[in-house]
């Protein structure tokens, strides 16, 4: 495809999206009728994947779990107690690939700051 085509087709793919954009928010979301079926439709598919996502949420449990403290850990800079107290979310972070491995830069202690830098002088 040449230059001018591929602009016609972002061009025309930004006109729809703006043409859906103001037809549900000057149109669609102000009439009740349209706005009740979409809420029908909503619970439909609620109450319909509801096991399907208890099921995934029980199937990946263990990795929200150890993905989860990692994160927490990792905010308080104190990975160093995650990894001793949580080895097997470790091994658990490794398998599904969120970590490399115990020499990954996520695990390791950050870099300590330069006193010079810390009052400010360089």
């Amino acid at each position: 495809m040449d230059e001018e085509a591929i602009n016609r087709v972002i061009l025309q793919y930004k006109k729809k999206k703006e043409k859906e954009y103001n037809n549900y928010h000057n149109k669609n979301k102000l009439d009740p009728e349209y706005m009740h079926k979409n809420k029908e439709r909503a619970k439909n598919h609620y109450n319909l994947n509801k096991e399907n996502r208890k099921e995934s949420y029980n199937n990946n449990k263990e990795l929200v779990k150890a993905r989860s403290s990692f994160y927490y850990y990792k905010k308080n800079n104190k990975l160093d107690k995650f990894k001793e107290k949580f080895p097997h979310h470790v091994e658990t972070l490794i398998k599904y690939n969120i970590i490399k491995g115990l020499k990954d830069p996520l695990l390791l202690p950050p870099a300590p700051v330069p006193p010079a830098v810390q009052n400010g002088e360089e």
